[in-house]
């Protein structure tokens, strides 16, 4: 491999001039390529204190690396062995009310999907559910005995704890456990481990996505729940995903909050996604939604009050509540049935939602239910 004319970029790409402008995730077809520019990123790591450090990172769910961009020549030198992609950022979305009370130990929604039906039967114990967001608030009392050790890879040296609110909110949803005094989410005795991804603005690269379900596969989570969506394809994110997938990982995704009736976010609109839309308190479809035949459930995504941080609460609205609702529910169901697969699980969800009320509610998918999904899965009191 005559690789001189890459190599030489990326030396440069290390400098404080190649660490700044657009970045390019790039993935190379041939695992030895992959390989030996592995091999010089390490021989030039003791170059790169203080000079562009962190501007090469290494994706190796998908043989790939994000970097600074390059110029054409290498894009057209090497069309045959890497596929270069933008490495795009993506923004979390949803609607805040602001600070709340709490004056009620179960919310809403918790209660409108029967979880605390199955209690008795199952709370989540022993499964791990990594939640790709802003990370978490740590000190919230409700989230004390639920959280588990993250990844912060934004500041690598510090613990993945919430600047924004918007990851604490969907923990909280998940499996929050202070009932007497707080809330209680889905699956109580589920752990969360926070994979900080998005910044206080609540913005992130493709390439930290990438790197977040990386380390949710590395540390064998059960679930991975990604509140958040872009309208782009991104063929790296699609690799990414689908390794997870084969590596046993349920990933669940929100729709987006766009009212769309044609189409819905990526990576939800990937097929090996669990893909979650939106209800309010009567069932129906939340007009901000998108819903097509591409959604496999629907959720509680309205005017719903979790955890926040500084130990407080809030009122949110999205796909994103939804979707922590349904991670929450899978985290009961393998509680119980530890041996399921990703695709059976997606198959479970589908076949036992609850009709949707309107008359022009979508019929392709239902309302996630936590005892029509025990009961589709043949677990029975």
């Amino acid at each position: 491999m005559n690789a001189n004319g890459l190599l030489d970029w990326l030396h440069y790409s290390l400098t404080e001039g190649g660490a700044r402008g657009r970045k390019t995730i790039l993935r190379f077809s041939d695992p030895g390529d992959y390989r030996q520019i592995l091999k010089v990123l390490e021989r030039m790591r003791p170059r790169r204190a203080g000079a562009g450090t962190g501007s090469i990172r290494r994706l190796g769910l998908i043989r790939g690396i994000s970097c600074p961009s390059p110029p054409p020549s290498i894009a057209r030198d090497w069309n045959d062995k890497i596929r270069c992609e933008e490495d795009e950022t993506i923004r979390i979305d949803a609607l805040s009310r602001g600070s709340v009370s709490i004056d009620q130990g179960i919310p809403w929604g918790v209660r409108h999907i029967q979880a605390p039906e199955a209690w008795n039967r199952t709370t989540g114990l022993g499964v791990r559910i990594g939640v790709i967001d802003t990370g978490v608030d740590f000190r919230h009392p409700d989230l004390r005995y639920s959280v588990e050790r993250g990844i912060n890879l934004i500041y690598r040296t510090l613990p993945p704890q919430d600047d924004n609110g918007h990851g604490t909110h969907i923990a909280g949803t998940i499996a929050a456990a202070n009932r007497m005094e707080g809330m209680i989410g889905v699956a109580p005795r589920a752990s969360v481990h926070p994979v900080k991804a998005f910044d206080y603005g609540g913005t992130a690269y493709v390439s930290d996505i990438i790197l977040g379900l990386d380390w949710c596969v590395r540390n064998r989570m059960h679930i991975v729940n990604m509140s958040f969506g872009m309208q782009n394809r991104s063929r790296s994110l699609l690799q990414a995903v689908a390794a997870a997938n084969q590596a046993g990982v349920v990933v669940v995704a929100s729709s987006g909050n766009d009212g769309r009736s044609s189409g819905i976010d990526y990576p939800a609109r990937y097929g090996n996604t669990i893909a979650v839309g939106a209800t309010n308190e009567l069932g129906r479809v939340a007009s901000f939604t998108n819903r097509s035949g591409l959604i496999d459930i629907y959720a509680p995504g309205d005017k719903i009050v979790s955890a926040w941080v500084g130990s407080k609460y809030r009122e949110m609205s999205g796909t994103s509540m939804a979707t922590s609702h349904v991670s929450g529910a899978i985290a009961l169901l393998l509680a119980l049935k530890p041996g399921l697969t990703p695709q059976q699980i997606k198959e479970i969800i589908q076949r036992s939602g609850k009709p949707l009320k309107g008359a022009k509610a979508p019929r392709a998918a239902g309302e996630l239910n936590v005892i029509r999904l025990l009961k589709a899965a043949d677990i029975r009191k």
